[in-house]
Formats: C-alpha cells, structure tokens, sequence
C-alpha cells in the first residue's frame, strides 16, 4: 500500500500540539476551499488535507498512525505484523494479521472515519468560525436582562479568495443574573459553518459598568451605609436603596465602623433561581464642620464621657 504522510501534508513536526495541528489545518483549510481557492487541484488539496487532520486531531487515530512508523510519501510498505491485531480488532472487515492485500486509502477512511463517503460536494464539513466581543452593561441591566447590539468585524473571503475584514451586526439577549468576568456563549452566532457545519458561537465577555451605589461581587452586592456618631451610638432605621426600591433598614444601637448588615435577596438574580444577598457596610462619618453650639456639645460630651477607644494601648 502507498503511504501518505499526513504531518507533512499539514505543515507540522511528528511531534506537533494539537493546538499547532489545529492552526495548520484552518490555515490550509482556508487556502483551499473549493469555494473561494483559484489554486490548482484546490478540491484534492481541500480533501487531503481535511483527511490528514481528521486523523491527527484523534489521539485514538494519531497514536494507530503513529505505529505505521516513517516512510516516504507514496512508498509502498506494510503495516507491521502486529498492527492489525492491535488496532483493528473488531472491524467489521477484518484485514487479516498483516494487513496484505488492503488499499491504504479505504483502511483509513474506513477504520479512522475519513473515508470516501464521508466527504460532502466540496470536502468535509467545517463549523462555522467562534466570534468573541466584550461587552460593558450597567448593573441595572445585569439584574433584569437586556438585548445588545453588537457591530463586529469578522473574517470572510472575498471572490477571490482573499481574507478580509467586513462589518456584521449581531443582536443577542444577555439573560438576568449575569455576572462582571463571565463569559456567555450563544450558539450559532458565529461564522457560517462549510459544506452544511454548524455556525460557530459568539463568546461575550460581561464586563459591568461603575455603580454610584452599589458593588457587586458574584451576585451580592455591597452597599455603603454612611451614619452619624449619635445614630451609631443610639441606633436608627433609616432608608436604603436597593436594585428593587427603598427598604427600611435597622441599625442597631452600637454599631460599629464596617459592620456589615445582610439584606437577603436582595442581590443579582441566579441563573438556576433565587438571588444573592445584598451587604449594607456600615460607615460612620463625622461632620467635616460644626458650628458653635455643636462645638459646645461635643467638647460637653468629651468632659463627661468615659468612653476610651484606645484603652487597649495601655494593657500592651
């Protein structure tokens, strides 16, 4: 049988990754597409080399060609004895102990699933190409959902052949819930598969928007609630905002400096149900300026109180 090499076919080292294997084939791939290629034998060329990465890309399949060994391209040769047994038991063919008598090219596209009939009009099927965009959206839309415009520039060939740049405009639903750094992928918004692939999917990168109020983290959220020295020190119930409207909030005689407050789901919406938890971060703020009469009361309050904040400094 003629031997074919399949990692020089595709450009690469025996000893390629599979992401350089994947690299070479959509290189060449793209170079010789029936549809687009004005190179000579583009539809044998398409088709060999669709052959060649349908095997390597398979450790199952690589390994088994990988035992055939080193040869020439087109020398004749035969597997070794024991390859058959090894690698073809239980074919439905049976190729007998040392593979003598069987044509190189239907073994393959039998045994690794490249064979003849698995070829369309113009070579393998392809999927469509991924697409990925980042895309900034305000928390208020992160909480409820939203519909987005996305203008792209994608790959595409043009009459000739050539790759080049054109615009596209995809318009996706972002669902309730997501997060700041998640990624969403959404089939079938990617490039047009080849020969009847699917279309490839759009990846999108959530990137939220600065709040003037809120942080988030994962589905939580953290609010910071500034009080007064005597609303902390006596306690309060005070208005506070949240995603859904103002709810009252109750702070407790004693609070202290970042004490945090839970307000359960009151958070971001979960995809599989409920919502996370929103963190009112207490924050005790002093006036910046005081009039006369304040004046006269805090420095009361400082001859009558005995209160010491730093009564731990004397016992270290």
């Amino acid at each position: 049988m003629k031997f074919k090499d399949y990692y020089q076919i595709l450009g690469v080292a025996r000893d390629a990754a599979e992401d350089d294997i994947k690299k070479s084939y959509r290189k060449l791939a793209r170079k010789y597409h029936p549809d687009v290629s004005k190179e000579k034998n583009a539809e044998e060329k398409f088709k060999e080399v669709s052959e060649a990465y349908e095997v390597l890309r398979d450790k199952e399949k690589r390994a088994a060609y990988d035992r055939l060994g080193t040869h020439r391209p087109g020398e004749d040769f035969r597997p070794p004895p024991d390859w058959a047994e090894q690698f073809t038991h239980g074919y439905r063919g049976g190729f007998g102990g040392t593979g003598e008598g069987v044509d190189f090219a239907d073994l393959f596209g039998d045994l690794f699933g490249v064979g003849r009939g698995a070829r369309g009009r113009g070579g393998f099927a392809m999927p469509g190409q991924d697409y990925e965009a980042l895309v900034h959206i305000t928390l208020e839309e992160a909480a409820r959902g939203t519909e987005v415009s996305l203008n792209l520039n994608v790959p595409e060939y043009d009459a000739e052949g050539m790759p080049r740049r054109a615009p596209k405009t995809i318009t996706v639903r972002i669902p309730k819930g997501a997060t700041d750094g998640q990624k969403l992928r959404v089939p079938g918004k990617g490039g047009a598969g080849v020969n009847g692939g699917p279309a490839g999917a759009l990846y999108i990168d959530i990137k939220l928007r600065p709040h003037p109020l809120f942080q988030p983290s994962g589905h939580d959220l953290y609010l910071e609630v500034p009080v007064t020295p005597w609303e902390a020190t006596l306690g309060t119930s005070i208005e506070a905002p949240t995603l859904d409207g103002k709810v009252r909030l109750k702070i407790a005689a004693g609070a202290t400096a970042g004490q945090k407050l839970r307000l359960a789901g009151k958070g971001l919406p979960k995809p599989g149900g409920g919502h996370g938890d929103l963190y009112a971060v207490v924050q005790v703020v002093t006036p910046s300026e005081v009039n006369a009469r304040e004046r006269a009361l805090y420095e009361e309050l400082g001859r009558i109180s005995s209160f010491n904040p730093r009564s731990h400094f004397d016992r270290s």
